[in-house]
């Protein structure tokens, strides 16, 4: 198997987001009265936005379910950089996605990559169609299977361990958890109306450093002290300074658009995604299991037939 096709699944993974003051002038007493409706005002402004978002985090997690429509950008320095759009269907608890993806981001470098490629999580396990090339290299299996609990379980390394079995959740982008996200912002704005795919939405806005997200993502809390240590540790050495989130939500409580902005040395990681059909049936199933190569046990063939050559020489 070529280093593209390690190419293509690291760029899958990959996929998987102000507030303003006002001085008053005049005399004291009159200034001290519109400094105090001033602030009143920004007090009822922030409860307003706050009950909205509350409102749609509500739907949004009862929903359990949605079409989506997705675009991934990479700065062209960053590995893996480039384009990446993906449709189809996720839900959130559990979390599963049935998606296809295409983009320069997965063909780049490889001539011989297929112009899309279809990816489905279930089961705490991503699951890639290869292609029809890789297929014939596979006995007809065109399908690797990823199961992330098993990978972070053979690294011996218990914050990768906690990183991939519990944050599968991220992987998907599950709008509710990103709403929850946005009513941590400390600088929460709402910018106004605006129509999304034909639909009139109001559009809010929020920023959060790294730290300020880790406090609020509560998939993280299992992480001990030193893991918590080594996972801020391994995101400063990146260089990930935040996070801009923005979310456009319909007349019905629902999102109807949201983009994050991840900010880098590099350039900004933007994710801009559309979601309809909130409540459908996310019908999502495993590719037979004739047709699918395990990841891991292919990785551990590869080391005994590496260990058996070295033994091979040596004798």
């Amino acid at each position: 198997m070529g280093m593209a096709v390690w190419k293509r699944a690291g760029a899958c993974l990959a996929a998987v987001a102000v507030v303003t003051g006002a001085a008053g002038c005049g005399n004291g007493d009159d200034g001290g009265k519109k400094a105090a409706d001033s602030a009143q005002s920004e007090v009822q402004t922030q409860n307003q936005m706050t009950k909205v978002l509350q409102a749609a985090f509500k739907k949004t997690s009862e929903a359990k379910s949605s079409k989506v429509r997705m675009t991934m950008t990479m700065p062209a320095a960053m590995s893996g950089g480039g384009t990446m759009e993906m449709s189809g269907v996720q839900g959130w608890d559990p979390t599963v996605l049935d998606v296809t993806m295409k983009g320069s981001a997965l063909t780049a470098g490889d001539p011989d990559a297929p112009e899309q490629v279809r990816m489905i999580m279930l089961d705490d396990a991503m699951y890639m169609d290869m292609g029809a090339k890789q297929a014939a290299e596979m006995d007809g299996k065109r399908w690797m299977k990823m199961d992330f609990g098993a990978i972070a379980e053979a690294s011996g390394d218990p914050a990768l361990q906690q990183q991939m079995t519990g944050g599968m959740e991220n992987m998907n982008q599950d709008p509710a958890q990103q709403l929850a996200l946005l009513l941590e912002s400390p600088n929460l704005k709402h910018v106004g109306p605006e129509k999304v795919d034909g639909v009139q939405t109001q559009h809010y806005k929020g920023t959060l450093s790294f730290e300020e997200m880790l406090d609020a993502n509560k998939s993280l809390d299992m992480l001990s002290e030193k893991e918590r240590e080594e996972l801020v540790a391994g995101v400063k050495k990146s260089g990930l300074k935040g996070y801009d989130t923005e979310f456009w939500v319909n007349e019905d409580n629902y999102p109807a658009k949201m983009v994050v902005g991840m900010k880098f040395p590099q350039g900004t990681m933007n994710m801009t995604a559309h979601y309809s059909d909130y409540g459908a049936a996310a019908e999502v199933e495993a590719p037979p299991a004739k047709d699918t190569f395990d990841f891991m046990e292919m990785m551990k063939e590869l080391e005994d037939l590496g260990a058996g050559s070295e033994a091979g020489a040596g004798s």
